[in-house]
C-alpha cells in the first residue's frame, strides 16, 4: 500500500534523550515507505520532523525480519532522516518499545524487539506513582573493536585519533579536551584512511567529566549533528574503557559509564561476557494523522 492514502497516515512522535523520531505504526507490513516519503516526514520545516523515522511491524510482515520472527513480534525499521536504511539505532529501540507498551502491543517488563543488527533484548521499567515514564533497559549486543584501529578524524585544520567500534553500525571515537573543538558537525567530519568505512561512519567526540563520566558529541551518517545517540553512547562507554585499562573480559567485573548527550543521559554497562546494556528514558510526546494525500 502507499504511504500516500485517502485518510492520512497515522504517525506519532517521541523521543529518547531528544534523539527524535517519527513512529508509524504499520503492524500487517501493508506501507511503502520510500526514502523519499521518509525523508518529507522527517523535514523539521515541512513535515513532522525527526533525527529518523521507526516504522512498526510484525516480523512475520517483513522480509527483512522474517527469520527473527519466531524470537521477536515486532520489527523496528529504522530509517535514517535521509530516508536511508540503518541496521541499529539505540535510542530508537528505546522509542519504539515505548511506543508498544503504550499501544497495548506489549506489557512493561522484558520484550524482544527485532533490528536489521539483530534481536534486541529490552526492559520497559514500570511507570513512577506520579506517572513519570519508567526507564527503558536495552541488551545492545557484543561491541566489536575490528581492524583498523589506526584511524583519523578531522574537523578543518584539526585532526585526533579515533578508536574503530562497532555496535551493529560503525563509530569512530576521537577523546577532545572540549567539544566545541568538534565545531559543526552538521557536516561529515573527514575520517582517513580513505575507504575505511564505505557504508559511512558514525562518528563521536569525548570529552571528560569525572569519574567514568563522560560526555560526548556526535555527528550520525545520514542526519548530521543529534541531540543524542544511542549506540554512540556505546561505542564511546567502550572506547573509554579500553582507554582507561578496563576490559570486562579480563577483569571479570562489569564496567559503568555515565555518558552525557545534548539531550540528556544515558548509563552504559558492559558485562564480562561482552554484552553491552543501556538504560536511559524514552518519551511519547504526540500522535496524529497527516492530511490526506500531502505525501
Amino acid at each position: 500500500m502507499s504511504a500516500s492514502t485517502p485518510q492520512g497516515l497515522p504517525y506519532l512522535k517521541g523521543h529518547g534523550t531528544e534523539n527524535d523520531f517519527v513512529i508509524v505504526p504499520d503492524p500487517d507490513g501493508r506501507l511503502r515507505l520510500g526514502p523519499a516519503e521518509v525523508a518529507r516526514l522527517c523535514d523539521r520545516r515541512a513535515g513532522i520532523g525527526g533525527d529518523g523515522l521507526l516504522r512498526v511491524v510484525r516480523s512475520a510482515r517483513d522480509e527483512a525480519a522474517a527469520a527473527l520472527a519466531d524470537q521477536a513480534e515486532w520489527f523496528m525499521d529504522y530509517r535514517n532522516s535521509d530516508g536511508s536504511i540503518a541496521e541499529m539505532c539505540g535510542n530508537g529501540v528505546r522509542v519504539f518499545a515505548r511506543y508498544l507498551v503504550h499501544a497495548g502491543l506489549a506489557a512493561p517488563g522484558p520484550l524482544a524487539v527485532a533490528t536489521r543488527a539483530g534481536v534486541r533484548q529490552v526492559v520497559v521499567a514500570e511507570d513512577g506513582p506520579d506517572g513519570t515514564p519508567g526507564e527503558v533497559t536495552v541488551e545492545m549486543g557484543r561491541a566489536l573493536l575490528p581492524g583498523p584501529q589506526d584511524i583519523e578524524v578531522a574537523v578543518g585544520e584539526r585532526r585526533w585519533p579515533a578508536r574503530n567500534v562497532n555496535m551493529g553500525n560503525p563509530h569512530a571515537v576521537a577523546f577532545v579536551a572540549d567539544l566545541a573543538e568538534a565545531g559543526n558537525l552538521y557536516d561529515a567530519p573527514q575520517v582517513s584512511p580513505a575507504g575505511v568505512y564505505p557504508q559511512g561512519v558514525n562518528v563521536e567526540f569525548v570529552a571528560d567529566r569525572g569519574e567514568r563520566h563522560v560526555a560526548m558529541r556526535v555527528h550520525e551518517r545520514g542526519s548530521g549533528e543529534t541531540r543524542s545517540c544511542g549506540t554512540g553512547a556505546c561505542a564511546v562507554a567502550v572506547a573509554t574503557a579500553r582507554r582507561d585499562g578496563l576490559d570486562p573480559a579480563v577483569t571479570g567485573e562489569a564496567v559503568s559509564y555515565t555518558v552525557d548527550v545534548p539531550g540528556g543521559r544515558l548509563v552504559i554497562t558492559e558485562r564480562p561476557d561482552g554484552r553491552v546494556e543501556m538504560t536511559g528514558p524514552a518519551v511519547l510526546v504526540a500522535a496524529g494523522v497527516t492530511e490526506p494525500g500531502w505525501l
